[in-house]
């Protein structure tokens, strides 16, 4: 199975990285790595024969993390921080509305399905439950955290 990097290579990880039970000494759901951070590429296999896994070593928080390519961008590559992150759950800070008719009241509840880094920009791929089936790309300053105190989700 051909892979993107080599052993060597250093990568920067697209999401944060959680135990989901397989790093040993860590609690099940526990922060390992913060997105954007630069780790090496030290070994390289595969998972159910359809999935390449990179042994990248995070020298800062001194662990060895198995993640998937999809996880990666090359470590030289531009990198834009974002405020959330798939599968994280914000507010509206404002109405959102699509040719003009009010779809998404502000302080409506919603889930980040994808993170889309485009042109020195941050937007969000939405669901919000008030707007069944429907999904909206919306920009980062729309969005506020979910529990964040009120001050801080007003702009």
């Amino acid at each position: 199975m051909p892979s993107r990097w080599d052993i060597g290579a250093d990568v920067r990880v697209v999401r944060n990285l959680r135990n989901d039970g397989t790093y040993p000494g860590a609690d099940t759901g526990t922060l390992l790595i913060r997105r954007g951070s630069v780790g090496t590429v030290v070994d390289i296999g595969t998972f159910l024969q359809d999935q390449v896994i990179y042994s990248v070593h995070f020298l800062e928080a001194d662990r060895i993390v198995g993640c998937r390519e999809e996880e990666l961008i090359g470590g030289d590559e531009a990198w834009m921080p974002s405020a959330y992150e798939v599968r994280e759950r914000v507010v509206a800070r404002k109405i959102l509305a699509v040719g003009g008719d009010t779809r998404v009241p502000r302080g409506a509840v919603g889930e980040i399905l994808q993170v889309v880094r485009r042109d020195d920009a941050v937007t969000y791929h939405v669901h919000f439950a008030c707007l069944p089936g429907r999904i909206l790309a919306v920009p980062e300053a729309a969005l506020g955290a979910l529990g964040a105190p009120a001050e801080m989700n007003h702009a």
